[in-house]
């Protein structure tokens, strides 16, 4: 069942932003004594020739040497190796730092601004019906659906306009990460050869994620979902497959549909922030175990001093809560549930997953 999005074309920022940094090695010089007339009846040893870095035409015929012995058809290959293009652009972008610090204060209102709120809303009236039995079935309320379809892609009409294979080929090429994209690379071919999707309408950003819920190949592999029974997974124009892969995803990441995400907190003067998160870029097993560190139940949040927005005690419900300070001491303070960390799987960003939680609750708010 596939169906049209009728709301006219909003420009709306998008924030990409690419932590990543490069560090070079140097050798250091040892200082050492020598004999004059050893030094000079030995020969001067040449350092060893770094081989050539093989071009992006050889490179991929290697790829495509090894995707003929993994079992691809020949016709698919053709397909895609005929047209791969390497795009210095993606490079570029791979490699750019930002140059704007943000804040959450400065990020939330560009991520959730009120044309994207409005347009929130109307989505989710129009598609309630099909949203409910989704998230039934998958446990998981409509509204984070709507509001993580909104952010990834804004409700399917940023989608990225490169051909996957080609942007997947230049980041392996490339070499910062090349066993990640590589894999992935195998992974499209993957998704292409079962059908979901033509290799001509392939398309995603400069790094590879795909259609409206922005998945990479290997969450497509994972997680995709045919919301409509017609046996393709399809999250680039069909809307009940793209509800369904999100609701999917989260469901796999032990979401609890009986608790919502999270709240921001005051905290009271002179409050012990190391009880926080600690910050810093972690493995995801590292993070989850400051996650653990931190949490505590919200009566002891109570008790420490920790209130609502508008000074009030904290709910009386039993569940755990770890405090996020996403933008340090000074800045704002938010007690995440297990649905919180659910969404960092999706994105390790606390100002992502906050932006998320608070999309969300303004779809519903009164």
């Amino acid at each position: 069942m596939k169906l049209k999005l009728a709301l006219k074309h909003i420009g709306l920022p998008v924030l990409i932003a690419s932590g990543l940094l490069t560090a070079g090695g140097s050798f250091a010089a040892t200082s050492q004594t020598t004999n004059q007339s050893e030094t000079t009846s030995q020969p001067e040893t040449a350092a060893a020739e770094q081989p050539a870095k093989p071009s992006f035409e050889q490179y991929t015929a290697a790829l495509r040497q090894e995707a003929e012995q993994k079992g691809y058809d020949k016709a698919l290959l053709d397909d895609v190796f005929s047209s791969l293009t390497f795009h210095e652009r993606v490079v570029k972008a791979d490699q750019s730092q930002p140059e704007v610090v943000e804040t959450l204060s400065t990020y939330l209102p560009k991520r959730v601004s009120e044309i994207r709120i409005t347009m929130a809303r109307g989505f989710y009236q129009q598609y309630l019906p099909q949203l409910e039995k989704i998230g039934e079935k998958y446990g998981v309320q409509p509204r984070f659906i709507v509001a993580l379809w909104g952010l990834e892609s804004s409700f399917g009409r940023f989608m990225g306009t490169y051909s996957i294979p080609s942007a997947l080929a230049t980041l392996a090429y490339d070499g910062r990460r090349e066993t990640f994209f590589r894999q992935e690379f195998f992974n499209a071919l993957d998704i292409l050869a079962e059908g979901h999707i033509s290799f001509a309408d392939m398309k995603g950003s400069w790094a590879g994620a795909m259609g409206q819920s922005q998945f990479m190949p290997s969450s497509f592999l994972a997680y995709a979902q045919d919301g409509d029974g017609d046996g393709k997974k399809d999250i680039w124009t069909n809307q009940l497959d793209v509800f369904a892969s999100i609701a999917n995803y989260l469901k796999n990441q032990d979401w609890d549909n009986s608790i919502t995400w999270g709240r921001e907190v005051i905290l009271p003067e002179g409050f012990d922030t190391s009880l926080a998160i600690q910050r810093g870029s972690l493995a995801r097993s590292a993070w989850l175990g400051r996650w653990n560190d931190s949490a505590r139940s919200l009566a002891k949040w109570n008790e420490l001093g920790v209130r609502r927005l508008n000074g009030t005690a904290l709910p009386e419900r039993q569940m755990q809560a770890a405090l996020i300070l996403p933008d340090g001491d000074a800045g704002r303070a938010f007690l995440g549930y297990d649905n919180y960390k659910s969404l960092m799987h999706w994105n390790r960003s606390y100002y992502f997953v906050t932006s998320v939680g608070h999309l969300a609750d303004q779809i519903i708010a009164e």
